[in-house]
């Protein structure tokens, strides 16, 4: 028999160490009922109970083939998005902070971009001339929109393959809404920097010409992620001049300057990848964020390798840190109670036009 939704009031001003012991008995009680998805950037206190560790779309796919009745993403919006998009009907997925968003995505909304298509149809027929391709960190209305319009998703990690598919289909590609993932995997295809423009949303015609527009093969939607925002080219000569042998990697969300200057540039699990496999007592600078880092140096360091976060302001997804112990164990109490709390639900029209453009990127990838 389900019970009243027990209120957060009564979570909110617990001690961490009770909040701790909560989750692990309401996740004990719920059993394979529930599995708890962690996302590489979120914080040591909640990533400790994840089931299942990765980035965004590893997690919703991984889910996707439990039998776990709840899939609570601990991770942001979008994330929570995807894998009510990807997993089973009578899967439910949850976010246990409401409040936990994403800045970048937040950067490009519906709105805007079906302005810009509109603004683009003065100069040429978008339908014709313009692939949307959308990062994946961005509203499920936005996958939507692409799947409408003949677009596509990507990911950090196959960016340029899907660029390739996308060139393909039309000759110029709208990509949202980070410009950094979008110019560096434009590069890595050897396009002119010349030829990647930013389209400014908050301008008419995004600030650029008729003129300008024919001539683009690639349109960079201006926006980026906060975190990545903060590294810069002076912190990687810093790091050299002090380490002649370290090595720097970055995520392609940083900007261009800062990927330019790095030995390697990847997604999240690259850079797990990549450093783990590194030979031992090796010096690493790594440009993304500090959990991650962090955990990362924890990791590899009975190997004598040393891992750095490449800012020296400290820097981690603020809206992700929202998912804080006192969340995670209100909403699994009411899940062993039987109440579905903060529930991510996709309306169905807009979850099938979502899942036509994350199919192509499945097919394609």
């Amino acid at each position: 028999m389900q019970v009243a939704t027990i209120s957060f009031d009564k979570f909110n001003a617990l001690a961490d160490k009770d909040a701790q012991e909560r989750i692990v008995a309401a996740k004990a009680k719920l059993g394979k009922r529930a599995v708890i998805l962690g996302h590489h950037y979120q914080r040591a206190d909640v990533f400790k109970h994840a089931d299942l560790s990765g980035d965004s779309l590893k997690l919703s796919r991984l889910a996707s083939q439990t039998d776990a009745e709840y899939i609570v993403f601990c991770g942001v919006h979008f994330m929570a998005e995807v894998a009510d998009i990807m997993s089973k009907p009578e899967q439910i997925s949850i976010l246990p902070d409401l409040a936990a968003g994403c800045s970048m995505a937040d950067m490009a909304n519906l709105a805007k971009v079906e302005r810009c298509w509109r603004e683009l149809s003065e100069v040429l027929d978008p339908d014709e001339k313009i692939t949307p391709v959308t990062y994946i960190n961005s509203a499920a209305d936005l996958k939507a929109f692409c799947g409408e319009h003949g677009g596509i998703v990507c990911t950090s990690s196959n960016a340029p393959k899907i660029m390739e598919w996308a060139f393909a289909q039309r000759e110029k590609i709208l990509f949202f809404p980070d410009q950094h993932l979008g110019r560096w995997s434009g590069y890595k295809m050897d396009i002119p920097l010349d030829d990647m423009l930013v389209w400014d949303p908050d301008l008419e015609m995004g600030g650029l010409t008729a003129e300008q527009i024919k001539k683009a093969r690639v349109l960079l939607w201006k926006g980026h992620c906060s975190v990545h925002q903060m590294f810069q080219p002076a912190h990687i000569l810093k790091f050299r001049n002090q380490y002649p042998d370290g090595i720097v990697i970055s995520h392609p969300e940083s900007a261009f300057e800062v990927c330019k200057q790095s030995d390697y540039v990847g997604s999240t699990e690259y850079i797990l990848n990549t450093v783990k496999a590194a030979a031992p007592n090796t010096r690493w600078l790594v440009g993304t964020e500090l959990n991650l880092v962090e955990r990362l140096a924890e990791e590899v360091k009975h190997e004598g390798k040393i891992v750095q976060f490449m800012s020296p302001t400290i820097c981690m997804c603020s809206t992700m840190q929202r998912i804080d112990p006192q969340h995670l164990a209100w909403t699994l109490e009411n899940l062993a109670e039987g109440n579905v709390v903060n529930r991510i639900e996709v309306p169905e029209h807009e979850a099938k036009l979502a899942k036509v453009s994350l199919d192509r990127m499945l097919a394609v990838s």
